[in-house]
């Protein structure tokens, strides 16, 4: 993949702050339904915390007094979620993209990101360290994410300001991100999108898929089953 990740791209400004339950469902209704490439940067109604897939409940359970709990479908650790920027990004099974491997999708998101930060003045590095695995799996640790940096995370000063996780699936791939503790410009999302495809169209999520997407929260992760299946 070059700097032109996608040859065209969908992006949604999901401006209505949504539960953690509904963001998670949003974000894989996109991935059942995405027919080219999306970026949808999103928001949260409360103070919340996702952790990955294969996560303990009882590693973060002692949060839930103070923050919206909701276990993703994807891999990695823990993420407080409120103030920073949050993402996803849905490559169908039929794009060139969806053939590459998992860590090649993981850093070329994350270069984009880096020339965008660099262009508005901040410091910004792909951590080059050892591959844990976690940022690019269904599995990864459970620990707190922003405290562990891996492979292709990016870093500013030396503190790690964004990561990820993916899943990967027969309709594509999923990939849920976060940028926390930097200062962004208001035109940072806009930019990165561009970063990612120079042609982009934005798009509003439609009746059909909020609805489908309330149904995946109902019957999946608004569920105890789900949040404490490990």
């Amino acid at each position: 993949m070059t700097k032109g990740l996608f040859a065209s791209l969908n992006v949604y400004h999901d401006i209505a702050s949504r539960s953690a339950t509904v963001n998670m469902a949003i974000d894989e209704a996109l991935l059942e339904t995405a027919e080219i490439p999306t970026i949808r940067f999103y928001t949260w109604d409360h103070p919340a915390l996702s952790f990955g897939y294969f996560g303990k409940f009882a590693d973060v359970k002692n949060h839930a007094p103070r923050r919206d709990l909701a276990r993703r479908w994807t891999g990695g650790g823990t993420v407080f979620h409120g103030d920073d920027l949050t993402y996803s990004i849905v490559i169908p099974a039929s794009e060139t993209a969806f053939g590459e491997s998992s860590m090649s999708i993981y850093e070329n998101v994350h270069r984009a990101l880096c020339r965008v930060l660099l262009e508005q003045g901040q410091d910004a590095v792909v951590a080059a360290v050892a591959d844990r695995g976690a940022g690019v799996s269904a599995a990864g640790h459970s620990g707190e994410c922003f405290a562990n940096p891996v492979r292709a995370d990016v870093l500013s000063n030396g503190r790690k300001v964004a990561g990820a996780a993916q899943r990967r699936t027969r309709r594509g791939l999923l990939q849920q991100g976060s940028i926390q503790g930097i200062d962004l410009a208001n035109k940072f999302a806009d930019q990165f999108a561009r970063e990612l495809c120079s042609k982009c169209c934005r798009k509003t999520l439609d009746e059909h898929l909020i609805a489908r997407a309330h149904e995946i929260a109902e019957e999946k992760y608004g569920t105890q089953v789900w949040l404490r299946k490990r």
